[in-house]
This record gives C-alpha cells, structure tokens and sequence, in this order.
C-alpha cells in the first residue's frame, strides 16, 4: 500500500482518482512493468470519468441499453455508450470506399495455401530419449522403404502408424496454416506435391514419415465476398478515430493532474 500512496496524485477537474482504484484497474492492463500497468490504468480511469462527467452535463440518459444479451448494462457502461452514440457520429463506409481499400490491400485478402497431408506417426515423448531415438530411427527405415516403394504409404501406415488417420491409409485431408504442429506444417507446405519428406519429422507427439499431396495455391478472395467485412473494418476504425477526438476535446476542456490524455493517437476508451 505504500507503494500505491507514493505515486503521483491523479484529479480530473479537482476531483482526485483514489490510488486504490488505480491499482485494481492496474490488473487490467497488461504492460512491461508496473509503473507501466499504472499509468495505463490511470489513464484509463481518467477517460472514463471524463466522459461520464460530461454525460451528467448533457444529461445523458441510458437507462434503456442493453448488451448482447439483452440484460441492462450497468448504469455508468449505459452511460458511456449512450453519450458516445449521441455524440460521435462517422459515415458508413460506401461502395467506392471499400473498393479502394480492397484494391489496394490485395494481399489481405487471399486465400489460405491448402494441402492434401498424409503421415505415419511413430509415437514417443521427446523427454524420453531413447523412445524418440528409436521412433526415429523407424520413422527413417519408413522413408527408405517408401523411396524404393512408394506406393507401400498406405501400407506401413494400417501396420504402423499411432494415428487414428492409419484407417484412411495416413490421410490426414487437407490441411491449411494453423491447423497442425508448426513442425509438421513447415515440413508438409515445403513439399512439391506428391513428394515425400526425406527426413523424419519431430513434434511433441512423436516423429512423423510426412507426404503431400494435391496444392492449392493461394487465390485472391472475390471482392463481393469480403466486401462486407471491409466495410466493418474501416468503419470501426472510423469510429475509433472519432472517440479519440472527441476524447481530446473534452481533455482539453478539463483539469488534469497526474495523466495526459494524448490527442487523436492516444488513448482511447478502454
């Protein structure tokens, strides 16, 4: 507690910030270190009373909102959201608009790389090194055996494989970024298709025999079908744009200590 009561008061129009709700908001920021955490939650606590001060001078009523839910928001969240819906007001994002951000962020907008993987998963926790020793070492006989007979994959993988995919012959389907191990994805998306990976692939489940299949290499998404979601992306950052302004207008108008409220790129309401 001492520690609270040494740091820089903190008013908004002569009203003090109590340190004791400063360091419980703290918790709620995540930053490098303390005095980070703080100054972000004061900062925080400072906008907040900003605006409920001035949703008190205009006599904002909010009693009527809700969340998603539909369960009434708590009295000062009804307030916020009121008084910003009243007072900051951004245009919808028109066709002309969302074409342009389209055309020129092409690359935001492009499919996913998705390959056909199959595997054959020899089954060992890298902590036990003899297990994964000799997991590797049958993964590598595999990959001799399947270089001088390739179509043998199915085969070792019904006899061999620790994966409940050996039923489809090791057929994993198509698999696209995200959806396995980074390890298994680097090897498998480094592949032609239909090569073989020529060298035992190691996760946390076990060491893998990994073969590709059929690519498809990633394609521009129709504009028709993200234009929707070009148009929330950039009316939302609007918006954002909007309550930073507004925010500092109504720092400017008032008396702070111990925080400053940046202009249109600072920060924003929490």
């Amino acid at each position: 507690m001492a520690d609270v009561l040494e740091r820089v008061p903190v008013f908004v129009n002569g009203r003090e910030i109590a340190p004791e709700a400063i360091a419980a908001e703290a918790q709620h920021h995540p930053a490098p270190d303390a005095d980070a955490a703080w100054q972000a939650a004061a900062e925080a606590l400072v906008v907040r009373q900003l605006l409920l001060d001035e949703a008190e001078r205009l006599a904002i009523d909010g009693a009527s909102l809700t969340d998603a839910e539909g369960r009434p928001l708590a009295a000062e969240e009804a307030l916020i959201e009121a008084l910003l819906a009243d007072q900051v007001k951004t245009p919808k994002a028109d066709e002309a608009e969302t074409r342009r951000f389209y055309d020129a962020n092409q690359v935001r907008f492009m499919s996913a790389p998705m390959v056909e993987a199959a595997h054959i998963l020899f089954a060992a926790s890298p902590e036990d090194d003899l297990a994964y020793g000799l997991a590797t070492g049958d993964a590598r006989m595999a990959i001799r055996r399947l270089q001088n007979d390739p179509s043998a994959f199915a085969e070792i993988a019904q006899e061999r494989s620790a994966c409940p995919s050996k039923e489809q012959g090791g057929n994993l389907g198509q698999v696209g970024p995200g959806d396995m191990v980074a390890e298994f994805e680097q090897a498998l998306f480094a592949l032609e298709a239909g090569a073989l990976c020529l060298e035992p692939v190691k996760t946390r489940f076990g060491v893998h025999v990994v073969r590709a299949g059929r690519r498809e290499e990633p394609q521009l998404l129709p504009y028709e079908l993200v234009s929707a979601k070009i148009a929330d992306y950039l009316e939302e950052a609007s918006w954002r744009r909007a309550v930073a302004q507004y925010l500092s207008i109504l720092a400017s108008n008032a008396s702070l200590e111990g925080v400053e409220i940046a202009g249109p790129e600072g920060p924003l309401v929490q």
